[in-house]
């Protein structure tokens, strides 16, 4: 092994003692650990450039007072036993403690400090957990992702070097944007396209170039907490917009003039938590309201291909005819998580600086998974994968619907049940959240409640039951069980 040690050709001390000194407080602090071998005379001398009779003297200096031991046909060791009277003496530099001052944060790292941690999503160790946002994985076409995977890691070594496209891997681009144009009518083109690691990064590069502290953001109310998160510690002030059947309610965007709003952020294809679906005239109303006042919109498509029994709902970008809109994607939902692959579609003003904004982030993504995903999508096995599991979801959805109405009847008010992978339940009950959760984890049930997701956290009796990774079965037993604390 290499030995990082610091030798000073211009001390006084002699480079034999200032080896044996380096070497001995790397035993004392425990950097070299009793027992370890250590290099050879030759190649330690060959790694620092000193002579090998420089290192030889101050290997016998460490032999002679029991730091090391030789074995023969072995080499050189930490003595596995160090006597008492080496472990507690002082160190060679210095006996004081030395105190540093605290590190000071910047403006950002105070916020942080101050904002509050993303809470766990439900109870980790109940037997069935209806945490939100996870897709059913194991039913993921592991085998043809490996193949795909193969196609490129043998015999195309590319993906070992450093990236030369800044925006991502082309042919990934390319893909996404066909993909995006056919089922969400999205209007771009492939230089676009931003491939990024995931929502929470293209938000990120989104506050970072276009918002500065103290602007206003307005978002939906309740809405996704993490993107709330990232508005807060950038220093923005946030207008909380309510929700309704239709949506964000766009009259209180418009109708609010006391300061001005260059950023508003909505889900409006399946509106964070309650499913609610922003209606055409209130898109229109929207869109005209950023052509009027220059603000942009963040449109979050997270999960906007699962839909039961209604037409697919075209991205609001399709509608835009004045740059207004970057729209935010991810494979997390449609795919798995473990991927982070996720991309933002841009105004062709703002890519070149988007482009070097997330050069300097992270350089690039992973370039094979980059070739995987675009041959997955461009081979037609991403439609197919999502055919299957809207089928899948929207019988688990049924499942969970049904379970809720025949234990619980009219306790409860069913929000969001036409799309993606959650519910939004509204439960009619004297106990606290806290109690429900807390006697639903006693039963094996793991919930989470809404609360969370509304900037001011006063609103009670609501939770969020995801259904993506849970069976029919576990459905069922788990509403069987949670109907349970309510029955007396």
């Amino acid at each position: 092994m290499d030995l990082a040690i610091a030798l000073n050709s211009n001390s006084p001390v002699p480079l034999h003692q200032q080896l044996y000194q380096e070497l001995r407080q790397a035993i004392l602090n425990g950097r070299l650990s009793p027992g370890v071998r250590i290099p050879s005379t030759r190649s330690l001398a060959k790694s620092l450039s000193i002579s090998r009779t420089t290192v030889t003297q101050s290997y016998e200096q460490l032999l002679s007072e029991g730091y090391l031991t030789t074995i023969l046909g072995s080499g050189t060791f930490v003595c596995a036993q160090l006597p008492d009277d080496l472990l507690d003496s002082t160190p060679i530099e210095s006996s004081q403690t030395i105190t540093r001052l605290p590190v000071k944060l910047n403006r950002y790292g105070m916020i942080l400090a101050d904002t509050e941690n993303v809470p766990r999503i439900a109870a980790p160790d109940t037997e069935i957990n209806f945490r939100y946002g996870q897709p059913a994985i194991d039913q993921f076409p592991l085998k043809l992702w490996r193949r795909l995977l193969s196609r490129y890691f043998y015999t195309n070594l590319s993906w070992l070097d450093y990236s030369t496209e800044p925006l991502g891997y082309k042919p990934l681009r390319e893909a996404i944007a066909c993909y995006l144009s056919r089922s969400r009518a999205v209007k771009c083109e492939t230089d676009q396209v931003l491939i990024v690691n995931g929502t929470q990064q293209g938000l990120n590069l989104i506050m970072r170039l276009l918002i500065e502290p103290g602007d206003m953001i307005a978002l939906e109310d309740p809405g996704y907490m993490s993107a709330r998160l990232i508005f807060q510690t950038q220093g923005a002030e946030l207008l909380p917009i309510p929700v309704d059947d239709s949506g964000l309610i766009v009259k209180e965007l418009v109708n609010y003039t006391s300061k001005p709003i260059p950023l508003v952020y909505v889900t409006p294809s399946h509106q964070f938590p309650t499913g609610a679906i922003l209606s055409l005239p209130r898109r229109l109303e929207l869109l005209a309201w950023a052509q009027q006042t220059g603000g942009l919109i963040i449109e979050d498509d997270y999960d906007s291909e699962y839909r039961y029994g209604d037409r697919p709902i075209p991205a609001l970008q399709g509608l835009d005819r004045s740059d207004s809109v970057l729209y935010i994607g991810t494979f997390s939902k449609v795919m798995f998580p473990g991927l982070r692959i996720g991309y933002l579609v841009l105004p062709k003003n703002l890519v070149a600086i988007f482009a070097r904004a997330k050069w300097l982030s992270d350089r690039h993504l992973p370039i094979l998974e980059q070739q995987a995903l675009a041959d997955f999508i461009t081979e037609g096995h991403l439609e197919r994968h999502i055919r299957k599991m809207r089928s899948l979801y929207e019988q688990r959805c049924q499942v969970l619907v049904k379970a809720l109405n025949v234990h619980l009847g009219e306790k409860v008010t069913i929000l969001g049940e036409k799309a993606g992978i959650h519910l939004m339940v509204k439960i009619d009950s004297h106990l606290s959240d806290n109690e429900i959760i807390h006697r639903a984890a006693q039963m094996g049930v793991g919930i989470m409640s809404a609360k969370s997701q509304y900037l001011k956290p006063d609103h009670t009796g609501e939770f969020i039951f995801g259904y993506g990774e849970l069976t029919e079965q576990q459905l069922a037993e788990g509403i069987r069980r949670f109907a349970q604390i309510f029955a007396s």
